[in-house]
C-alpha cells in the first residue's frame, strides 16, 4: 500500500514550482482564448447564413448560380493556400497526435493559421448556403488556438503537445454545442489515444471552461431551445426501436459513403473529374446542392438547424423527402472538398427520420422520436455513442429520456459498426498519407 502524502509538504512542493504553475495559468488562458475563438466563428456563421437566406428570399433562382461559383472558389482557395483545412477538421486533429507526426510537420493538420483559414472558409461555405455544420470545424480551430500555447510554455511545465490537442478539439464541441460534458466525453471517445491523457485534471478544466465561454455568451441554451418529452413507456418501444434501427443502417451508409468518396480510390467517372478538375466537380457539386435547395424551398440550405426547430415545433415540413435530399446535399458538400462539418447535418437528418417514423407509425408526441432519431443518427455517423448521447441529452427537459436517448445511440452506433469503418480515424488514416516521404 502506497504512504499517504505528508499534506504540508505535498502542499510546498505545489507552490515551489512556479514554472508548473505558469504552465497551467497560459494552458487556462488559451483555453479561454479557444472558447472565445469558437464563440466568434459562431456568431460569424450564424451571420453568413442568414446573409444567404436573404438573397434567396431576394430571388429564389440566386443559389443556382451563387452557390456553384462561391463552392468552386472555396475549393480553389483550399487547395492552393490551405490544404489542412479541407473537410471536417476532426480527422486533422487526430492525425495530428500520431506517433509519426513530428513537431515540424504538425503544422500541416494543425495550427493558428490553419485556424484562421478554417473560421473564413467555414462560414463562406455556409455563405453560399452549403449544406453543412460548424461543429467539426470548431474542433480543428480550437485545437489550433490551443497548440500555439506551446510557444509561452516554460519546458518544465509538463505539458505535451497531444495534451493541447485534445484539450483544444474537446473544447471546440464544448464551446459550439454549449456541452461541457459533451466535450469532455468527446475527449475520451475520440480524441485520446493513451491513458495518461483520459484523467488529466487540467485538461478536464480546460474543457469546462472553454464550454462556459459558449454560455457566457449565448445563455445556457442548445440549439433547437427545450426539447418537451412525455414519459417513456411500452407503447413508444416499437416506434423507438424503429428508430435506432433505421438511423444505424442509414447513419452506416452515410458514413460509408463518406469514406469511400473522400479516399478518392474509386474509378468511376465522377471520381476521375474530382481527381483530374477538382474545382470544376467542386462547382458541380455546389450547382447539385443549390438544385435541391432551390427544389426544396431552402429546407436542405444551411445546417439544418431551422427545419428541425420547427419540426420540434409542429411548424414544419414533414415531407418524407427531406431526410434523402439533406443526405444527398450534406455528402455532395463534404465531397466537393469545402471546410464542412457534418455534426448538424447529421442531427437534422435524424430528427427528420425520427419524425417521418412518428408520423408513419402514428406516434403522438413526436418531439420523442425526433429527440431519439438525432442522437442515434450522430451516433451512427460518428460511432462515438455516448459523445450524441450527452449533446442530446442536454436539450431534453427532464430526465424521461435519458436511459433511452442512451440505448437508441449504442444500438445505431452497434449497427453502424457493421456497414462501416469508423469514419474520423479512416479519415485521419488517409491524412497521414500528406506527410512528406521519408
Amino acid at each position: 500500500m502506497r504512504p499517504h502524502p505528508h499534506v504540508t509538504t505535498a502542499f510546498m512542493n505545489e507552490l515551489k514550482d512556479s514554472h508548473l504553475w505558469q504552465g497551467r495559468a497560459i494552458f487556462i488562458g488559451f483555453a479561454a482564448l479557444s472558447g472565445l475563438t469558437v464563440v466568434g466563428f459562431t456568431w460569424l456563421a450564424e451571420h453568413a447564413l442568414l446573409l444567404f437566406f436573404s438573397l434567396q428570399q431576394q430571388a429564389a433562382w440566386a443559389p443556382l448560380v451563387w452557390t456553384p461559383l462561391m463552392t468552386a472558389a472555396i475549393v480553389w482557395v483550399t487547395r492552393r493556400y490551405f490544404s489542412g483545412a479541407a473537410g471536417s477538421g476532426i480527422p486533422q486533429v487526430m492525425a495530428a497526435q500520431h506517433d509519426s507526426v513530428t513537431t515540424q510537420t504538425r503544422a500541416l493538420f494543425v495550427s493558428f493559421k490553419l485556424s484562421l483559414a478554417k473560421v473564413a472558409l467555414t462560414t463562406s461555405g455556409l455563405l453560399a448556403g452549403l449544406s453543412l455544420g460548424r461543429e467539426g470545424p470548431s474542433v480543428q480551430i480550437a485545437a489550433g488556438v490551443m497548440h500555439s500555447a506551446r510557444r509561452w510554455l516554460p519546458k518544465r511545465s509538463q505539458i505535451s503537445d497531444h495534451s493541447l490537442l485534445t484539450a483544444g478539439g474537446a473544447a471546440g464541441i464544448a464551446a459550439a454545442f454549449n456541452t461541457p460534458l459533451g466535450g469532455i466525453m468527446f475527449a475520451i471517445e475520440e480524441l485520446s489515444r493513451k491513458p495518461e491523457q483520459r484523467n488529466h485534471s487540467l485538461t478536464v478544466a480546460a474543457i469546462v471552461l472553454a464550454g462556459l465561454m459558449g454560455v457566457s455568451v449565448y445563455g445556457n441554451n442548445s440549439h433547437f431551445g427545450v426539447i418537451h418529452v412525455e414519459d417513456f413507456g411500452w407503447h413508444a418501444l416499437f416506434p423507438a426501436l424503429l428508430v435506432a434501427l433505421s438511423c444505424g443502417v442509414l447513419g452506416g451508409l452515410f458514413s460509408r459513403l463518406l469514406v469511400v468518396s473522400l479516399a478518392g480510390q474509386s474509378n468511376d467517372w465522377f471520381s476521375r473529374q474530382r481527381r483530374a478538375h477538382p474545382v470544376r466537380f467542386a462547382a458541380g457539386c455546389g450547382l447539385a446542392v443549390a438544385v435541391i435547395g432551390v427544389v426544396t424551398l431552402g429546407a436542405t440550405f444551411g445546417s439544418g438547424y431551422t427545419h428541425t426547430k420547427a419540426a420540434l415545433d409542429n411548424t414544419g415540413d414533414t415531407s418524407g423527402l427531406y431526410v434523402l435530399l439533406k443526405f444527398v446535399a450534406t455528402w455532395l458538400t463534404t465531397w466537393a472538398g469545402v471546410p464542412a462539418g457534418i455534426f448538424a447535418p447529421s442531427l437534422a437528418i435524424g430528427g427528420a427520420l425520427g419524425g417521418d417514423i412518428a408520423q408513419l407509425t402514428g406516434y403522438v408526441n413526436a418531439p420523442t422520436l425526433i429527440a431519439l432519431g438525432m442522437a442515434a443518427f450522430l451516433a451512427a455517423v460518428t460511432q462515438a455513442p455516448l459523445t450524441a448521447f450527452i449533446i442530446v441529452m442536454e436539450m431534453v427537459d427532464g430526465h424521461a429520456l435519458v436511459l433511452s436517448l442512451m440505448t437508441s445511440a449504442l444500438l445505431a452506433s452497434g449497427v453502424s459498426r457493421l456497414i462501416s469503418a469508423p469514419l474520423y480515424s479512416t479519415l485521419a488514416d488517409l491524412q497521414l498519407h500528406r506527410l512528406p516521404k521519408s
